[in-house]
């Protein structure tokens, strides 16, 4: 029998790995492979040394969605499990661009805007992350300094074959779209940085998982253990059904207003509502189960759930008393149907304004194309009255009340 077999294992020890596992797995897609990541647990708690947990992201800038933070999430919940949480800049590989879903080849972008990108995402990402907890490092430190001959011994761990597995490189190959050299380096390069920052643990999404198993795989050829890769499911939106994107307008901003995230988590399908708690807040194991009970033994209204739902994200993100005000909002506006006391006032001259513009320049609508899209989906109203058409010129009155969808206002007042 092996030593392993025959150990005897100390029931406290035990008690405690299942209980970070239990906080591990809650919302995770895939464990890449669950039983050396107990093994590694084990091994953390009797040493009492915590494990090395990696996330890295190659920053776009663009304000972050919900569904950014779902790995975000459970980094967090890493840090709180006490082990060593480690934020990667991509600032070597983002000017590469991850070419994960791409049907073309990403434009590159320069050091300048990296670094730039990257500080908007660090700001944003510590809305969820404990800045005191978390090491912010950048894989141009082992990167940069790689030469040639690095770059070709890299090269040589991996075929062309295995690339053209990935399901995007796949499609492109086979409809003829162009494959550049250098996006082969990207999964090499993730998979480096876990071997240069000796990781116990890589997260990702799903769409991530070839990336992440290049991760174990180069840290095999370099005599390293391997990481556990854990993906994590992609969030569906507002509609239920398509990625959560702000392209789609199915989106919940981290850096929204109170009322928008209250409101737009109060629009959610029913359904969603447990994927909602697992993956984008930061209640319990416990909490969860009480929740789940409650809905299905009818215990727990729907409704009650979701307005909990929408406590917990706007408290997160603004703070207690910003949810509560957000919830006495909804109740005024949604449930009583009344419009709200307090809305924005914009100043503007006297005149007659194309509605399109009329609702960019009062920041209700952040683009033309999105104020035609509330347009056309009947999500439009001036003094409570529909507006039908996106050519409407709309003659300006003191006082007059303009509404998008149904939580943005404001109130226009003439200059004198």
């Amino acid at each position: 029998m092996t030593k392993e077999a025959t150990e005897v294992k100390d029931p406290k020890i035990e008690q405690e790995v299942e209980r970070q596992l239990s906080v591990i797995r809650m919302g995770t897609a895939e464990i890449v492979p669950e039983d050396e990541l107990v093994k590694k647990l084990r091994r953390s708690i009797q040493t009492h040394k915590p494990l090395l947990v990696k996330l890295g992201v190659d920053p776009s800038g663009a304000d972050l969605t919900l569904g950014h933070t779902v790995v975000l999430n459970k980094m967090w919940q890493f840090q709180n499990l006490g082990h060593r949480v480690q934020l990667l800049i991509g600032d070597f590989t983002g000017m590469i661009g991850d070419p994960t879903g791409k049907s073309e080849t990403r434009k590159q972008l320069t050091r300048e805007q990296v670094l730039e990108n990257a500080k908007s995402y660090a700001d944003q990402a510590f809305k969820v992350l404990d800045p005191e907890k978390t090491e912010i490092v950048y894989n141009s430190t082992w990167l940069a300094p790689l030469n040639f001959s690095d770059v070709i011994r890299l090269t040589s761990t991996m075929t062309v074959a295995r690339m053209l597995e990935r399901e995007d490189f796949q499609k492109r190959f086979a409809g003829n779209l162009p494959i550049s050299l250098h996006e082969f380096l990207y999964p090499l390069m993730q998979g480096y940085d876990s071997v240069a920052m000796r990781a116990d643990i890589e997260l990702g999404g799903t769409d991530q998982k070839f990336n992440l198993l290049m991760g174990r795989m180069l840290q095999k050829e370099f005599g390293q253990e391997q990481q556990i890769a854990i993906m994590m499911p992609i969030l569906e939106g507002l509609d239920g059904v398509q990625k959560m994107s702000k392209s789609l307008g199915n989106y919940i901003g981290i850096n929204e207003s109170p009322n928008d995230q209250y409101g737009k988590t109060m629009s959610i399908p029913d359904e969603l509502m447990i994927k909602y708690y697992e993956l984008v807040t930061d209640v319990s194991v416990e909490e969860l189960e009480a929740i789940r009970a409650g809905l299905a033994d009818g215990s727990l209204h729907p409704r009650d759930a979701k307005m909990r739902l929408a406590r917990e994200i706007v408290t997160r993100y603004h703070g207690e008393e910003a949810a509560k005000a957000a919830e006495e909002h909804f109740k005024t506006v949604f449930q009583q149907g009344s419009i709200p006391d307090n809305i924005p006032e914009v100043r503007l001259d006297a005149g007659t304004y194309w509605i399109v513009k009329l609702l960019t320049d009062t920041n209700l609508c952040p683009s033309n194309g999105e104020a035609r899209r509330m347009i056309q989906q009947g999500g439009v109203k001036i003094n409570g009255e529909k507006v039908d058409s996106a050519e409407t010129q709309i003659a300006l009155e003191d006082g007059m009340i303009l509404q998008v969808g149904k939580r943005k206002f404001a109130k226009i007042l003439l200059e004198p």
